[in-house]
């Protein structure tokens, strides 16, 4: 079977709704290289989503899975559970922001953990509401969907969604719309929607995904610390894109030296096995009772001794420097290309090997180019190159190369990326 071929059948037998970017098939893959089907090869700009932070099948990754499948897949870890979780369950403790005693839940996906996160603040402070961030991205269940800040394609013709959820705007300097205006709409909303004694949390991506790669500022996160110190609120750290290295410190909340109450991890805790974490100060961790946590696949064997060996990689070969490393590279093949269409590429992002450039028509922050940006992303494939997109306004290319890329690939990569720059701006200039 082709590409071709297999992209029909999947038409016929998958619902429209859960869509693919390329229709490439991947027949086998190895740390930031994936051959498809047909025997072609492509740099691997996109990680899974940030999921394979280290890499395709890393070799201790793989022999951790196999040993645990000689013996046993599944348990339920809330029946008889293991060793492996336990020890993974330490290890998130020791290694969360802050010297408060912390405690972890072991649950499957992201969208998981942020609903397992909302129900544990409120839990424990007796509150309903809930604040988020527009552009934020939380998930596509039902009450994620109500926390995600973005509607197309995420909450379009699927509402009505959970009441008490509020949103605020993003401080995105490119934007126009600083601290002091966001932190300024979350006084005027305590006035106006509802009053902070019955706020349970606020919930942030220390750097947006879904919505643009933007980096919350230090002193703003610092800023809705103190709020939420002075109210009662629970501060909860979406780290499920962000966490595990990605941005150069193990978790992106590290960068404004704040201590989340909750964070919520994902993606990159098991490189690439379906696991789901909510670590937090213990004291708030507690407020469920017994049974009130959990769920059949939760914690499961498989992703504990892949996220065991996950962590164990990060420290041995030092990822989070790698990471510093790889942002520090692509910034300036990034700029290079900047220069080369500065009517094109807006703003380069760069926190870490979170990576992304905003294009836009004319040099105008104000005109976003979302034609472009599709017509980069289609090209990438012709050029064997698996790159996303992102933003808002669909605007925003995304690198997440797995970090542990060896840096010949990762020039190989951008020289990709610059040549369907330049075979866009020739097709349009026919």
């Amino acid at each position: 079977m082709d590409n071709q071929q297999l992209q029909a059948r999947k038409e016929l037998a998958f619902a429209r709704g859960m869509g693919n970017l390329y229709p490439v098939y991947a027949a086998r893959a190895e740390n930031a290289e994936i051959w498809d089907v047909e025997g072609n090869r492509y740099v691997d700009f996109a990680a899974g989503i940030a999921v394979t932070n280290t890499g395709h099948l890393h070799p201790k990754v793989k022999a951790a899975v196999a040993a645990q499948l000689e013996a046993f897949s599944h348990t339920c870890a809330m029946v008889t559970p293991y060793e492996s979780m336990v020890t993974l369950a330490e290890s998130l403790n020791r290694l969360a922001p802050g010297d408060t005693p912390k405690r972890s839940i072991l649950v499957t996906t992201g969208a998981e953990a942020v609903e397992n996160a909302v129900k544990i603040a409120r839990a424990h402070t007796g509150r309903p509401g809930v604040i988020a961030f527009q552009g934020g991205f939380h998930g596509r269940t039902n009450l994620t969907m109500g926390l995600t800040g973005k509607v197309t394609p995420y909450k379009a013709g699927f509402g009505p969604f959970p009441g008490e959820i509020f949103h605020l705007p993003f401080p995105i300097a490119f934007h126009g719309c600083g601290e002091d205006a966001c932190l300024a709409a979350l006084n005027q909303l305590f006035h106006c929607d509802i009053e902070p004694q019955r706020v349970a949390a606020i919930i942030i991506e220390p750097v947006q995904g879904e919505g643009g790669f933007y980096p919350a500022p230090a002193g703003f996160m610092q800023a809705l610390r103190r709020v939420c110190d002075e109210h009662g609120i629970v501060l909860i750290c979406d780290e499920i894109q962000t966490g595990f290295a990605r941005t150069g410190k193990l978790f992106a909340s590290e960068h404004s030296g704040i201590e989340p109450d909750l964070i919520t991890l994902a993606k990159g805790l098991a490189g690439g096995f379906p696991i789901a974490a909510v670590t937090g100060k213990a004291s708030i961790m507690d407020a469920a009772a017994p049974g009130g946590l959990g769920g059949t696949y939760a914690g499961s064997p498989l992703g504990c001794v892949a996220a065991n060996a996950v962590l164990e990689v990060i420290e041995e070969e030092q990822l989070c420097h790698k990471a510093l490393a790889i942002g520090e590279y692509l910034e300036g093949r990034l700029n290079h290309l900047k220069a080369l269409y500065p009517q094109w590429v807006g703003e380069i992002r760069i926190t870490g090997a979170m990576v992304a450039m905003e294009l836009v028509e004319e040099g105008d922050a104000g005109r976003p180019n979302p034609a472009l940006t599709r017509a980069i992303i289609a090209k990438a494939r012709e050029h064997g190159l698996i790159l996303l997109a992102c933003g808002v306004r669909a605007n925003v290319i995304r690198i997440l190369a797995p970090l542990t890329i060896p840096h010949a690939q990762l020039g190989e990569g951008a020289d990709k990326l610059e040549a369907i720059f330049a075979a866009v701006s020739a097709s349009q200039n026919a």
